[in-house]
């Protein structure tokens, strides 16, 4: 089992700071565990983010309505767009009574991914804790925020 005292060979003023630096650095962890994951895809975590959300929806949704959903708040995210788009995984619809309104949609491409995606995903991440053990660490997370 991990220990984040040897992880980073250090000590801790207290508990909650060593609880902090330990979500901190689980954090940056699953983040590189994520890029690798997703590296041969040929996407981003943030990418799958918003592909995942576009198909949550299930018809074509304002950007701004994207980035509000998005886990991370990527303040790239209309670059992010940008790149799906050149990879011809989502299509920007403009909206006939707002020139400033754009609505993003999923494509064939792009669900065809998220399949591939999905019959390949594993929950690695988190299989050393048991369900009651992530609805625990969940709550917690959430009390915290």
């Amino acid at each position: 089992m991990g220990d984040i005292s040897k992880d980073i060979n250090s000590t801790f003023l207290n508990n909650k700071v060593k609880a902090l630096l330990n979500i901190i650095y689980t954090a940056n962890w699953i983040n590189s565990k994520q890029n690798a994951y997703f590296k041969p895809y040929g996407i981003s975590p943030q990418q799958f983010n918003i592909l995942r959300i576009l198909r949550g929806a299930g018809k074509a949704i304002k950007v701004q309505t994207i980035k509000e959903r998005m886990v991370e708040r990527a303040p790239n995210a209309t670059r992010l767009m940008d790149k799906l788009h050149d990879k011809q995984l989502i299509k920007r619809l403009p909206c006939p009574e707002d020139r400033r309104v754009v609505h993003i949609e999923i494509t064939d491409k792009g669900l065809a991914l998220l399949t591939q995606i999905d019959k390949n995903y594993k929950n690695d991440l988190l299989e050393k804790i048991s369900e009651e053990e992530a609805l625990q660490l969940s709550n917690l997370l959430d009390k915290i925020r």
